[in-house]
């Protein structure tokens, strides 16, 4: 069984609060973590030449932008706490990705914070984490 684990994080409260519940599991079992940021993001758009020009400049801003914003400010909380910590920052679809990215570093959990989402929204719209749940071939915990 791999010794790492994925936290999903989106710069909530809620996802910070399952980076220290996974953090206390990572120091009982001895195993590293993974903070991941995903840029929900669709390659399904057509764009003019100036549009594709704006849009990889905005992109490189936002992955700039979650790794300054929410990733490395709790992985320097974490690592100071004596964890390993590695980072990453993906665009795509937001489970789809976090499964890859699990499944490419043999994690043997995920956790992630509830979102605060109403359940008519959640219908129109679908909801990360069911789609997570239901994707993932390993354990996901869901932190409140």
């Amino acid at each position: 069984m791999s010794n790492k684990i994925l936290v999903a994080l989106d710069g909530s409260d809620g996802g910070k609060r399952a980076a220290h519940i996974a953090a206390e599991y990572a120091k009982s079992t001895n195993s590293d973590l993974i903070l991941i940021y995903v840029i929900d993001w669709s390659p399904y758009s057509f764009n003019t030449p100036e549009e594709n020009e704006k849009r990889h400049k905005r992109r490189e801003s936002e992955i700039q932008r979650a790794n300054d914003v929410v990733l490395q400010p709790e992985a320097t909380a974490l690592r100071d706490s004596g964890l390993k910590v590695e980072t990453v920052v993906r665009h795509g679809n937001i489970a789809e990705t976090i499964v890859r990215i699990a499944k490419k570093n043999d994690v043997s959990q995920i956790y992630l914070g509830k979102l605060g989402e109403s359940k008519i929204r959640s219908m129109i719209f679908g909801s990360v984490t069911a789609a997570l749940i239901q994707m993932s071939s390993v354990p996901v915990t869901v932190v409140p």
